[in-house]
């Protein structure tokens, strides 16, 4: 779901994404840090039943989320421009990828620990396995976030189009307008 055209005007630019992908992108992280502010701190918050059914129905919908993020994903192009590097390009969707399971993960391994906790598990090595699965696919979140940050503003100083294609704000100019400009 890319549009043609890129807003940069250079001749080796990726495309800019379609208005549902950056809504898709940015709504996706307000759910994400709600995810992260509400999270449960102590099993026994789970006895309360309203709070139990508010988590199977946000780790639900997160994976909606996620899902319908993978499906949108599925026949876009990459907003990378043309003459980048195969490893770079290997890189990115290793990250893209990487993140995507790291947050599915954190969905099921916590819709697992409520499960666990509903059956009257709460302590064991079920639950301890559900824990530690859940924390390091949180852990593993973080840093593929962190890395999909650190490439975008690394695309946004290289000024070849990546940043302008997702990020709605502090539109980049090619290359070529700053040197017409004479201004960075």
């Amino acid at each position: 779901m890319l549009r043609k055209g890129s807003k940069v005007n250079t001749t080796d630019v990726g495309r800019s994404y379609s208005a549902t992908g950056k809504f898709l992108h940015w709504g996706f992280i307000v759910v994400f840090a709600h995810g992260i502010f509400k999270q449960v701190d102590d099993l026994n918050q789970l006895e309360d039943p309203a709070f139990l059914r508010f988590e199977f129905i946000f780790a639900c919908v997160f994976l909606l989320i996620l899902a319908l993020r993978l499906w949108v994903m599925r026949g876009q192009g990459s907003a990378l421009p043309q003459s980048t590097p195969d490893w770079q390009r290997v890189a990115a969707k290793l990250v893209h990828y990487g993140m995507y399971v790291a947050l599915m993960m954190i969905a099921v391994t916590g819709l697992a620990i409520g499960v666990v906790f509903t059956l009257g598990l709460r302590d064991g090595a079920l639950m301890g396995f559900c824990i530690a699965a859940h924390e390091a696919s949180i852990t593993a979140s973080y840093a593929l976030i962190t890395l999909h940050v650190a490439a975008a503003v690394y695309h946004r100083f290289l000024r070849d189009g990546v940043w302008s294609a997702m990020v709605p704000l502090f539109k980049e100019r090619s290359r070529d307008q700053v040197k017409a400009t004479g201004r960075g």
